[in-house]
């Protein structure tokens, strides 16, 4: 696992009227402090990646369909330097996966139907000078191809 990554298990509670599924907490370990909640969606097949924050954690759980995350960490002074995480994350695997700054990460909808990412990082969005840092998603130096690996 890279060094300062967390993953937490998300229970779901099923009954007749419903569900409901606790993704953050403020008791949790991996919680640092409240800076917003948003969504994102992917179509299937379509990529979102790569890109970094230098002082922003992401804390990102799929609420529909199903996304493969992936992370890679380039911090020259982790001692995981050079590591890749995938986690296939959503309907079929409810998890919140926690992101520390300067760790790359994306993510791929792998589901036949769009996919629901409700992220809650502890930085809330500059819209005049965003903490984000872009890397194209197929030409870079990161060690990992988004194909699907079937066999």
């Amino acid at each position: 696992m890279i060094d300062g990554v967390k993953v937490k298990k998300l229970r779901v509670i099923p009954d007749e009227r419903g569900r409901l599924m606790e993704i953050l907490r403020v008791d949790d370990e991996m919680f640092q402090a409240f800076g917003q909640v948003y969504m994102t969606t992917a179509y299937p097949g379509v990529v979102k990646g790569w890109h970094y924050h230098k002082e922003q954690s992401d804390n990102m759980a799929v609420v529909r369909g199903m996304m493969k995350i992936v992370l890679y960490d380039s911090r020259k002074d982790s001692p995981t330097c050079g590591e890749v995480n995938q986690f296939f994350a959503g309907e079929h695997n409810p998890i919140l996966v926690h992101i520390p700054p300067y760790v790359y990460h994306g993510f791929k909808c792998i589901s036949a139907e769009e996919a629901i990412v409700v992220n809650v990082p502890d930085r809330v969005y500059r819209y005049d000078n965003p903490d984000e840092y872009r890397a194209d998603p197929h030409e870079n130096d990161i060690p990992y191809s988004w194909d699907r690996k079937d066999g």
